[in-house]
């Protein structure tokens, strides 16, 4: 038993050993490195672990990994601070577990690489994460844990290559980022929302010192960045897309009570003014949703989208009684297109939805396909087209002369050129998700859908 503790106060020895080195050469990580306790056992079978509140480990790995070297050490103790203070724990929910794994272990890596030429974590040179980072940084300015996976969904890899860069990214086990209950999953948004107030206070600290002069700082601040950035407000966005019109509702705002009170008082019950019985409010009426179904399009990805326009269009304060919109389905063609007319429609389109697609991406026949809408008099006046999709396709050259806003749930790869014309929103699966989650707490019949079929 006394062999157990002693062993255990080792390995807390290393890990206080590791923090003290980092300090020393990033002074601006202090709060991060300073904010995890240190715990034996827990969910560290094999290495280290953590949950966002605490840093578990196993003495044994621990000191053999000390033994061959202490940079691996301090290499290890600064990759799992990153995953927290990148939020990787926070943002697992309904990823899959190991495209996602690998992802949030290679954009710790890819950050470790920038800040290698420091003597305390410098690791040298390994092929294998080299080749990977190298193809990956190629498609994204920072590359991030979401950019990663949603390349690793781009392009598939077969198992025997996911497994080997596994095996070479892996440092800590992941096993307890998953919550297994409610009260787990209120745990980690808890320690979530703290690592978010972390990072601000590390992204300030960098920001009025001199630290992104430092190798590899500005690389730091800019994950830290991604990783508190507020996500866009999809519902403000959407009100864009609204039109004035005149609907018939008590105007609270035009009417002045002190005449209206001042008749009564006068007159007994005659009032001098009368409220006005018409109100001007921007609703939406035409409109065009298209939806990218091409194959490197996630159905879990649309069917939250899908999921959340919907309750953001059937709210009383944007959608109207009786409105034309249009839901077109779209890879390299034009596979299907609804005509909305009425919430009644709207409902039983989203209950009874499916899939089509999966071929290549090409925005142009979208375009095409309203143009001639248009000549056919399907539309009174078309205020824009809302275009989910990765970004990667082929766009038209011509403006067109309704507003086009193309949804992104991340930066398209560099190699992809979006016209100047096209208005980009960045939405983040976090807005996205917390959106549908307020709507469907307000609203209370939000359809969820279990199944989403690709025909």
């Amino acid at each position: 038993m006394a062999e157990t503790r002693d062993l255990s106060d080792i390995g807390r020895d290393i890990l206080f050993a590791a923090r003290n080195s980092l300090y020393m050469s990033f002074p601006y990580l202090d709060v991060a490195l300073c904010a995890l306790p240190f715990l034996p056992g827990g969910g560290a079978t094999v290495s280290l672990a953590t949950d966002g509140a605490a840093l578990y480990y196993d003495a044994s790995w621990l000191s053999e990994r000390y033994l061959r070297s202490a940079v691996l050490t301090n290499r290890a103790y600064l990759h799992v601070i990153f995953h927290c203070m990148l939020r990787h724990i926070g943002k697992a929910r309904g990823k899959m577990p190991e495209l996602w794994d690998l992802a949030c272990d290679a954009a710790v890596e890819a950050l470790l690489e920038e800040l290698d030429e420091y003597p305390v974590i410098s690791e040298g040179f390994v092929p294998q994460k080299r080749h990977f980072l190298a193809r990956v940084s190629s498609e994204m300015k920072v590359v991030t844990a979401e950019g990663v996976y949603r390349y690793l969904l781009r392009h598939p890899l077969p198992d025997y290559e996911r497994a080997a860069l596994q095996r070479a990214f892996q440092v800590d086990d992941h096993g307890l980022w998953d919550p297994q209950n409610q009260d787990q999953q209120r745990e980690r948004e808890e320690q979530d929302r703290k690592w978010q107030d972390i990072s601000g206070k590390t992204q300030t600290a960098m920001e009025t010192s001199h630290a992104t002069e430092a190798t590899g700082g500005e690389s730091v601040l800019e994950q830290v960045r991604a990783a508190v950035r507020n996500d866009v407000d999809y519902r403000a966005f959407l009100r864009r897309f609204a039109a004035p019109r005149e609907i018939m509702q008590v105007d609270g705002d035009a009417f002045d009570y002190i005449f209206y009170t001042y008749g009564l008082q006068l007159y007994g019950n005659l009032p001098l003014v009368e409220p006005p019985e018409t109100k001007e409010e921007k609703r939406i009426e035409d409109l065009v949703i298209a939806i990218d179904t091409s194959m490197s399009t996630s159905g879990e990805l649309v069917r939250e989208f899908l999921a959340c326009t919907y309750a953001i269009l059937r709210s009383t304060e944007t959608f109207t009684r009786k409105v034309n919109i249009r839901i077109l389905q779209c890879d390299d063609q034009v596979r299907r297109d609804d005509a909305i007319r009425d919430l009644s429609e709207l409902k039983d389109y989203m209950e009874h939805f499916q899939l089509h697609g999966g071929s290549a991406t090409d925005f142009r026949p979208v375009f095409a396909h309203i143009e001639a809408l248009e000549k056919a008099g399907a539309f009174t006046s078309l205020r824009g087209l809302i275009f989910f999709t990765d970004g990667m396709g082929v766009y038209p050259k011509k403006r067109p002369h309704y507003e086009t806003a193309f949804v992104l749930l991340e930066e398209p790869p560099l190699s992809i050129r979006m016209p100047a014309w096209a208005t980009k929103l960045v939405l983040g699966e976090g807005g996205l998700k917390r959106t549908h989650e307020e709507l469907e707490e307000l609203l209370g019949d939000v359809v969820d859908f279990d199944e989403l079929p690709r025909t």
